[in-house]
């Protein structure tokens, strides 16, 4: 069976005067997942939203709460915002002092766990963590604030993960965020992400459901391109 093409949108680029609306909005417009970008201005220079925010946003949303937790440290905040409704959290490296720990902190309340690459974070952190994940996300901006341009040398880095996903035989989803648009999703599809986060792409414009629809039909095209065999047609 053909794995789908899941489409995040990030409420850092959302109205915040009406965010449940929004979520709400989004989700009619075809989203798999609501993104949640937490920022602690420490670990990232930027401040964004906490358990509080997650938790309000909880009864609109019809679709998993996909947590990226940008902070540290981080283990503090796990209990917290799975309580408040997250189905999915993510984590950096980085801001861990034990990894291993931290994931089964995560599966320990019965929620997903990710972990999360900066573009300079080598796929070295995979080694002895990969078989616990349910999701790997590869940042192809550097994290902290929204509307970056897409950082091209990312796309290897998304091959080489796509290959240790495919060889662990395991159900690990693929997640890429930043710059993600639709005139690069073909490329980032090909390359073997499952799961797209746009911000920019989705709410700039209003036209939440055309946008949402031309990220997940470019990025399948990319998939199928490289599938085929013609990955000139990326």
């Amino acid at each position: 069976m053909t794995a789908p093409m899941r489409i995040a949108p990030s409420l850092l680029s959302a109205d915040f005067a009406r965010l449940g609306a929004e979520v709400a909005a989004v989700i009619d417009a075809g989203a798999d997942l609501i993104h949640f970008d937490v920022m602690d201005n420490h670990y990232v220079p930027n401040l964004t939203v906490g358990p509080l925010v997650c938790e309000a946003i909880k009864p609109w949303a019809t679709v998993p709460i996909d947590v990226h937790l940008m902070v540290k440290p981080v283990d503090a905040l796990i209990p917290m915002f799975a309580q408040a409704g997250a189905s999915i959290i993510s984590f950096h490296p980085e801001a861990s002092e034990h990894i291993d720990r931290t994931v089964q902190l995560i599966r320990s309340h019965g929620v997903r766990a990710g972990l999360v690459l900066n573009p300079a974070t080598p796929l070295s952190v995979l080694d002895h963590v990969l078989d616990q994940l349910d999701l790997v996300l590869l940042m192809s901006v550097n994290p902290g604030f929204g509307g970056q341009r897409f950082i091209e040398s990312v796309l290897p880095k998304i091959e080489a993960v796509r290959r240790r996903i495919d060889t662990s035989g395991r159900d690990v989803w693929l997640e890429v965020d930043g710059g993600v648009n639709a005139g690069n999703a073909a490329r980032v599809g090909a390359a073997g992400a499952d799961t797209l986060v746009a911000g920019s792409a989705v709410f700039t414009g209003g036209h939440y459901a055309q946008s949402i629809s031309a990220l997940r039909d470019n990025a399948l095209a990319g998939r199928a391109a490289r599938t085929s065999g013609d990955p000139a047609h990326v």
